[in-house]
This record gives structure tokens, sequence and C-alpha cells, in this order.
């Protein structure tokens, strides 16, 4: 049987859109290649923009999943994939993505598995699959501190904090934005990039939302996702009247166009890069989010935007209305958020420590 090539990389992702998550898979994916790697790419989900984008630079991009989450057959498609590219090395990305690789392990004899997590388990079944990798990529201190407590050794963990380049737009204006989703060009605009599930705290969303609407009028807002929790989501923003105010949607094809033409970024819970907080700070968009390990290690409280604890539930819409008011105070946020992202978060430096990182697994 041949041997994998010493550099050659299979990254595992769910279908996602060029923000969080998304963005960090397209901008590692070009620099493997750049340094010399053969990338190629599987997805374990429907949906996104990222496969076709990643497609059409050259990318190998294999769909191993047909279904809105990644399944049983992702895992036996993903067996085959690996069995017959026999890469160096599996990354999964996401805590998804990574039992995906677990779970299909055993077929990748030579080959070695690492996960990349920017949030960390919250059980130790959950945490079953990064115990059974050789390599953990985490995104900061705090998600490595819940990655050990679930039994990952602290000396499998590497911390790397995130660069970021945002995706180019498609050039779109304001009026052709509002046109696909459905807005009113004149109106001001909060996006919010979150899976649907629990850990996104998305009553905490919508209650802003309905409080908002009490103290300042035309305000729109996008909610890009999807998950176990859409239906419950959508009941509730018809219960609290909220459906000529808030689009849902499971993936938005212009969304780095709408990034820039939104007056607020936001989040309520525990999301990977704040859904698409990091992406808006380069764009020089204020954020507002409620306390979580992403929030705190992206926004500068007072600075670029605002941190609020979870109680009392006022403060996120409080703190969401100041932005939304006073243009002077948005203006300083947005300045300050362009200049956070040069000196913090540059994509070069993450990324060379992240090409290290694997690259110490297949020279050891």
């Amino acid at each position: 049987m041949t041997a994998p090539s010493r550099k050659s990389l299979l990254m595992v992702t769910r279908g996602l859109d060029p923000v969080g998550t998304g963005r960090q898979v397209e901008l590692a994916a070009e620099a493997f290649r750049d340094a010399g790697w053969s990338v190629a790419v599987a997805v374990g989900s429907s949906g996104g923009a990222v496969p076709a984008r990643l497609a059409a630079r050259g990318f190998a991009v294999h769909m191993i999943g047909r279904r809105p989450e990644s399944d049983v057959a992702a895992v036996l498609r993903l067996a085959r994939l690996g069995r017959r590219l026999r890469p160096a090395v599996v990354e999964g990305w996401g805590r998804e993505a990574a039992g995906v690789v677990a779970a299909a392990r055993p077929a990748f004899a030579a080959t070695r598995a690492v996960a990349h997590v920017a949030t960390g388990p919250r059980s130790r079944s959950s945490g079953w699959a990064l115990t059974r990798l050789d390599r953990v990529i985490t995104t900061s201190a705090g998600v490595a501190g819940r990655c050990e407590a679930v039994g990952v050794r602290s000396g499998l963990i590497d911390i790397i904090p995130p660069g970021v380049f945002p995706a180019e737009p498609a050039g779109l204006d304001r009026s052709e934005v509002a046109r696909r989703l459905g807005l009113r060009p004149e109106t001001q605009w909060t996006l919010a990039v979150a899976s649907l599930t629990s850990a996104a705290r998305l009553e905490r969303l919508l209650w802003a939302i309905d409080q908002l609407a009490v103290v300042h009028r035309g305000v729109e807002h996008v909610l890009v996702g999807r998950g176990p929790l859409l239906g419950r989501v959508l009941r509730r923003a018809r219960v609290q009247q909220l459906a000529e105010r808030l689009r849902v949607v499971p993936h938005c094809d212009c969304l780095p166009d709408l990034v820039r033409e939104c007056q607020l970024v936001w989040q309520s819970g525990d999301v990977a890069y704040g859904g698409a907080i990091l992406d808006a700070l380069a764009c020089g968009i204020p954020a507002v989010a409620v306390t979580s390990d992403a929030a705190r290690q992206i926004v500068a409280d007072g600075e670029t935007g605002r941190i609020v604890p979870a109680d009392p539930e006022s403060e996120f819409p409080r703190r969401a209305f100041n932005v939304l008011e006073d243009r002077e105070l948005a203006a300083r946020y947005a300045a300050a958020a362009r200049i956070r992202a040069d000196e913090h978060f540059p994509p070069g430096p993450a990324l060379a420590r992240h090409i290290e990182a694997v690259e110490r697994l297949v020279t050891r």
C-alpha cells in the first residue's frame, strides 16, 4: 500500500458561509496550499457558499454529507475517501467535524488526525472525539481549558488565536442586498450568525429584538443559521410579532456584502468566533455580545463595542440601542475595530503557527 504524501491535508468541515469558521477554513486552505501542501476538503453537510468558493479556487471538494447536519453516512463516506486519498493529516474544523473525523479514524491507518475548535466541549461525552485525535488546536486558553476538563492532555493542545482578513464582497450595493434578503434599504440593520442550538441562547436575541423595537423603530434584523432549534426560533418570533423585523435564513449568499452594510453585529451566546463578530471587526462594524470566550477574545469592551453580562437581560438590548442611536459612538467603535483587527488578529502569524503545528505531526 502506498504511503501517504508527507504534505497532503484533508480538511473536514460543515457546509458554511464565509464568516466565522467558514472564513477560517478558507484562509487555512489557501495558506497550506501556498506552503506547498496538497489540500482537499470534505464537506459533511449541505448548504453554505464556502464549498463552491473553494472549488472555484481549484481545491478538490468532496461532498460527504447531504443533510443539514453531519450523520453516519458522512462518517462512512469520509472513511472511504480517506482510504482513497490517504492524506498525511486529516483536520476536523469544529466539534461536529471533529466527531466525524474521530468516528472515521480507524480507516485512516497512517494518517494523523487534528481538531481545530473555537468553542470548548460541554461534557465528557461531547469531548470524546477530541481525546481520540493526535492534536487539538484551540483558539484561546479558555477553550483549551474546557478541552482539558474532558480529558484532552495539555501536551496535545496548541493555543493559536485566530487571524482574519474578511472575505471579498461581491460588490453588491445596499439596495441589492436589501432586495435579496427582503430588507428595506433605508433602515438600520443588525446581523447575528449562529448555529440554531442551545449554546447560541437565541431566546436572548429574540427578547432583545423585541425590547429594541419599543425604544428604537426602523431597525431590521438578520439571523443567519440553521440547526435543531429553527422551528422554535420561528414560532417564538411569530408569538412575539417579530416577523416584520427579523429575517431568519439558513445561509446567505451575500454575507460578505451584508456584514459591511450592517450597523451592528451582535451575539447572544457561545458561538465560534462570535459568529460574524471577528469578520465584522476587520470591516469596522461595532459589536455587542453577551459574555463568552469568543466575545472576551475579540471585542475590546468600551472600545470596539460592548460585552454585556447575561443578567440582567436588559443590558443586551440597551447596549445595542446605544450603538444604533449614537452615531458618534458607533463611528468611534468602528475606527477602533479596524485598528484592533490589524494589531491583534493579523492572519499571517496565526496561519504560520497553524501550519507549523500540523507539520510537527508529520516530521516527528
